[in-house]
């Protein structure tokens, strides 16, 4: 099992569970449509901001297969809320796992999505001895496939028509990395998430 409480540092982020009081910083990207136009979801409403608030504030653990972790990237340097990193618990007896993130544009471009999604990287492999983590986005998302192999995660398969995606057929790569392949990337870093 893997709980997350207390908050995680990184060179220029603080990693925290969510709490009700995000929900203005969350809005602020959730309701942008340049945000939303690869996400299931269309642009949102402030309730329906709320309402993601207050799901991913109740994902904090991974006890079993199905289980989400949820976890507000925050800028130190003003307190606000800039994006969301997600874990899911996949498979508990092969140990797969995947990652998922949302980010502000407003802070994209800085490589802090890089920085946050490593943390998440991190506690998969590290904490809860995850054998392979995969990330999966739209086709059409070139900024999201090249944060994963910034990450140093592989492109692994190109689905194509995978499904009606907004009114037209969806397009998917699917990215992964092993836990040898972390330990080979991270060999001097590899230990608790937050610490080096």
């Amino acid at each position: 099992m893997l709980l997350v409480t207390e908050p995680l540092f990184t060179d220029r982020l603080l990693l925290r569970p969510f709490t009700s009081e995000d929900i203005d910083d969350v809005w602020a990207y959730q309701r942008q449509p340049v945000v939303a136009r690869y996400m299931r979801w269309e642009p949102r409403d402030r309730r329906q901001s709320q309402e993601s608030v207050d799901q991913m504030s109740g994902e904090v653990r991974l006890a079993g297969e199905g289980d989400c972790l949820s976890l507000a990237v925050v800028s130190p340097d003003h307190g606000k809320v800039i994006g969301q990193v997600e874990l899911v618990w996949l498979d508990k007896e092969d140990r797969q796992g995947e990652i998922g993130y949302v980010f502000n544009p407003d802070y994209q471009g800085k490589g802090l999505a890089t920085e946050a999604a490593t943390v998440a990287l991190r506690l998969g492999f590290e904490d809860l001895g995850l054998h392979r983590i995969i990330g999966r986005c739209h086709a059409g998302n070139s900024a999201s496939a090249r944060l994963m192999e910034r990450l140093g995660m592989r492109r692994e398969a190109h689905f194509i028509d995978t499904g009606i995606f907004k009114g037209a057929w969806r397009e998917e790569y699917v990215y992964a990395m092993l836990r040898r392949e972390w330990r080979a990337r991270h060999g001097g870093e590899v230990g608790p998430a937050g610490r080096s």
